[in-house]
């Protein structure tokens, strides 16, 4: 179980009041709509709608909607993979098959430092109060949308934190980014990184499977030279603190582009009548 998603089909005749109140209504941390692409080279275009407006991407959005159109028959792969046209540009999904199960990963625009929180940086202190630290300072990043990060001393340290949510809330209005993400490493079994997302800059309290935040995690560490111990490949486990436990699978190709991705469900079919 991890983080559920609305994908809607055939959104042609809906505009962007109708798509925002369908979005509000599901009550989801996304909802996506599903339109014709604009170009050739994708095989169709996404919109994607949080309970309050339109972002240009997320990660788990991404991979649900290519395994919503795959499973109602609307795209068939090219070469092993899609292509998502979206706010963001195209993105590839890549599809693979093995042992009966369908794994999808997509290329997530990558973020870069802006910078490390510094002795001015009063509200990250108490958004991580009564916390033990890891090895590397809070800090900044964008690509396209801007997330603070911390990694902690251990995954206890993750999994029993308290979120300061006025200070989050703040933060993320205060910096124009999404809120925080606090992450370790982990010895469990079947993971490597424990990680909880807390966007409040967006409405969302804590999101129990964030693509876009853990790639953003898997960039900094990357270009903060601290894979050591992860290696370009590794798994992280989200959600448990909500009674959700997403998996999702990080990698880094030999370009040093980040891909995220796992497996999808389908819980829900049916009709809209809106």
């Amino acid at each position: 179980m991890g983080n559920p998603l609305a994908v809607v089909f055939d959104a042609e005749d809906l505009d962007d009041t109708q798509m925002q109140a369908i979005a509000n209504w599901t009550n989801l941390a996304e909802t996506t709509f599903v339109l014709p692409p604009s170009t050739r080279e994708a095989h169709y275009r996404v919109r994607i709608f949080t309970t309050q407006r339109e972002i240009a991407f997320a990660g788990h959005p991404s991979i649900g909607t290519a395994h919503a159109a795959l499973a109602a028959g609307r795209v068939t792969p090219t070469a092993g993979a899609l292509v998502q046209e979206c706010q963001a540009g195209l993105l590839p999904v890549q599809v693979e098959e093995r042992e009966g199960s369908t794994t999808l990963s997509v290329r997530v625009p990558r973020s870069r430092i802006v910078r490390y929180a510094g002795a001015e940086d009063e509200l990250v202190r108490r958004c991580l109060v009564g916390r033990e630290l890891g090895t590397i300072a809070p800090v900044l990043v964008e690509g396209g949308r801007r997330w603070w990060l911390a990694e902690l001393a251990d995954a206890s340290e993750v999994r029993g934190m308290q979120p300061d949510i006025d200070a989050i809330r703040e933060l993320a209005a205060q910096s124009h980014s999404l809120g925080l993400c606090v992450f370790a490493r982990s010895a469990g079994p079947g993971h490597d990184l424990v990680v909880r997302a807390f966007p409040l800059g967006v409405g969302i309290i804590e999101d129990p499977a964030s693509g876009a935040a853990n790639a953003a995690i898997a960039a900094f560490l990357d270009e903060a030279g601290a894979l050591a111990g992860l290696g370009d490949a590794y798994v992280v486990s989200q959600g448990r603190e909500m009674a959700r436990d997403a998996q999702l699978q990080l990698r880094i190709d030999a370009d040093r582009h980040v891909w995220v991705g796992g497996q999808c469900q389908t819980v829900i079919r049916g009709q809209l009548h809106w």
